[in-house]
C-alpha cells in the first residue's frame, strides 16, 4: 500500500489522504506505475478550480481545519466561474487539508475528514491516517495541487481528475523530529481521481477516491 510522503519506513510509504489501489479505487493514494488509465475516472471538462464560493463558504457547521505552520500547500485551482463546480473544488481541498489535520492531531476517527468525506474514501483515509499513528509520524513540507478538472454530472454527483506535487513534502517523526527528505522522482508526481456527491447540508462528499503514483500526466 502506498502513501502521500515520501517514505514512511517500508509500511509507510508516499501519499495523502488514505491509500488505495486502483482496482479498489476509494483513497488518496495507489500503488506506483506507468498506466495512465485512472479506474472510475470520468475526465470531463477541463475546469480551472476553486476557491471558496460564497454559498460553501457560508455553510454552517463547517470544522475548522488548522494545520501546523509547517504543513501548508500551493492550490492552483481558480475559480472556473461555475458556481457548483467551484463548489466542488473548495470541498475536495477542504478534505485535502482535513486529512492531514487528522493526522498531525494523530486522531484517525477526526470529526473534520469524515465532514468532508463518506464510503470507501473515508475508510481509506481512516486507514492511512491510522498508519502515520502507529509510526509516531505526521506529514510536513509544501504539497502542490493542479492539472484539475472537473465533470458535474445530472445524478448530482461529480467526477474530479487531478494532480499532486510531493516532491517538497515528506514524512516527519514525532518522537525525534527527523524529517525523512527523500529525493525527487517521478513517483514524486501523483493523479487522482475521485467521486462526490453533494449532500443533505450542501456539502461535496468525497465518495470515492482513486490515484496512481509516477503517471506521466502529472510531471513536470
Amino acid at each position: 500500500m502506498n502513501r502521500r510522503r515520501p517514505t514512511l519506513l517500508a509500511a509507510l510509504t508516499l501519499t495523502a489522504a488514505a491509500a488505495l489501489t486502483l482496482s479498489a479505487c476509494g483513497s488518496d493514494d495507489g500503488p506506483s506505475g506507468d498506466n495512465d488509465k485512472i479506474a472510475g475516472a470520468d475526465t470531463g471538462s477541463s475546469a480551472p478550480p476553486a476557491s471558496p464560493t460564497a454559498s460553501a463558504a457560508s455553510q454552517a457547521d463547517r470544522p475548522k481545519i488548522e494545520l501546523p505552520g509547517d504543513v501548508t500547500y500551493t492550490f492552483e485551482w481558480d475559480k472556473t466561474g461555475d458556481p457548483v463546480k467551484d463548489a466542488v473544488l473548495h470541498d475536495a481541498e477542504q478534505r485535502i487539508r482535513a486529512v492531514d489535520m487528522a493526522i498531525a492531531k494523530q486522531n484517525p476517527l477526526h470529526e473534520a475528514y469524515r465532514f468532508y468525506s463518506e464510503g470507501e474514501a473515508s475508510a481509506g483515509s481512516q486507514k492511512y491516517i491510522q498508519d502515520f499513528v502507529d509510526h509516531d509520524a505526521r506529514t510536513t513540507g509544501l504539497t502542490r495541487y493542479y492539472r484539475e478538472s472537473v465533470n458535474v454530472k445530472e445524478d448530482g454527483t461529480a467526477s474530479i481528475v487531478y494532480c499532486e506535487d510531493q516532491s517538497k513534502s515528506f514524512n516527519k517523526f514525532l518522537k525525534t523530529g527527523k524529517t525523512d527528505v527523500t529525493s525527487v522522482t517521478k513517483d514524486s508526481y501523483v493523479v487522482y481521481a475521485g467521486t462526490l456527491r453533494k449532500n443533505k447540508d450542501g456539502v461535496w462528499v468525497t465518495e470515492r477516491l482513486a490515484s496512481e503514483r509516477g503517471s506521466s500526466k502529472c510531471q513536470p
